[in-house]
């Protein structure tokens, strides 16, 4: 399969701050892959400068076949980038906003265009609607309609679903396979756990630095961890003790229940065996994407420390 992005060597500063520091990451093409890290890590910056809105300090590769940084105008229009804040205008109605996209990009048929995007996100009943009115799914959807009017061969989503209900959520995820379906490659940042698992595959950066990379099932294996779970009246405030112990790496509550994880077996059951009484049950579990993020946020150094 082909590369739509294969780039090596990312480098950005502001300042004193290395923000982006040699950054790899390959995409194929068609595929969603996930970027995920905590705040200020460096996704965004990374993704102006993959579609040509920021200039690297240093870095090479491709991105749909070319220089990413020789070309960098060429890929911005085969590119749609989503901000994760709402930027079109407020008080153009939702037609009128993507009529003046489609101008932009000088699109040929641009009524035909437009007309095509509003029923394929489910907007055409609304056209007349002031974007400013708009809830925030269905300003996602406009956001979204506006990215794809020019058929882009990249989508790139800055934290798209921020302030989503579920049901849009689950909508907005819906139409975004059914564009990498028809070839459509999705590179979409996240802090949702649940939305990870439905990308193809997974990026992790912290501060700076890429340091997971492959499906959930391969970077949780990757991870190594071992994780027990504890069940129980209060079991979730058992995590400032046991975290505490030799050998555990995570101790997290989910819900009243509570994740001890780490990479010795041995370490972990001896910091869990005071507790292996009633009223609490202890099971071993395999360990969720969440405990592995978790694990690696508290590793990674802050680099504004």
């Amino acid at each position: 399969m082909s590369l739509a992005i294969d780039v090596r060597g990312l480098n950005k500063s502001f300042g004193d701050k290395h923000v982006v520091q040699d950054v790899s990451i390959q995409v194929d093409t068609g595929k969603i892959t996930g970027f995920l890290g905590p705040n200020g890590s460096g996704k965004t910056t990374t993704l102006r400068m993959l579609c040509g809105l920021l200039t690297p300090d240093s870095g090479e590769g491709r991105v749909l076949g070319l220089d990413f940084r020789r070309d960098a105008e060429a890929v911005k229009r085969q590119t749609g980038y989503m901000t994760q804040r709402f930027s079109l205008y407020e008080d153009l109605t939702i037609q009128e906003n993507l009529d003046f996209i489609a101008r932009i990009y000088g699109l040929p048929e641009r009524g035909r265009r437009v007309r095509e995007s509003l029923e394929r996100l489910g907007l055409a009943n609304r056209r007349d609607q002031l974007a400013g009115s708009l809830s925030g799914g269905w300003k996602q959807r406009l956001a979204l309609a506006a990215c794809v009017l020019h058929d882009p061969h990249l989508l790139l989503l800055d934290e798209p679903t921020a302030g989503v209900d579920p049901k849009a959520r689950r909508e907005f995820w819906d139409e975004i396979h059914a564009l990498a379906a028809e070839g459509l490659t999705v590179l979409v940042s996240t802090h949702y756990m649940d939305e990870a698992e439905r990308c193809h595959d997974i990026a992790y950066i912290a501060y700076g630095k890429l340091i997971a990379r492959g499906t959930a099932e391969e970077v949780i294996a990757q991870s190594r961890l071992t994780t027990f779970r504890g069940e129980g009246p209060g079991a979730d405030r058992l995590a400032g003790e046991i975290a505490e112990k030799p050998g555990v790496l995570m101790a997290a509550p989910f819900g009243a229940a509570l994740h001890v994880s780490g990479t010795d077996r041995k370490a972990l059951e001896a910091a869990i065996a005071p507790f292996r009484r009633e009223p609490y049950h202890w099971e071993e579990v395999e360990p969720t994407l969440e405990d592995v993020f978790i694990r690696l946020m508290g590793s990674a150094r802050d680099n504004y420390e």
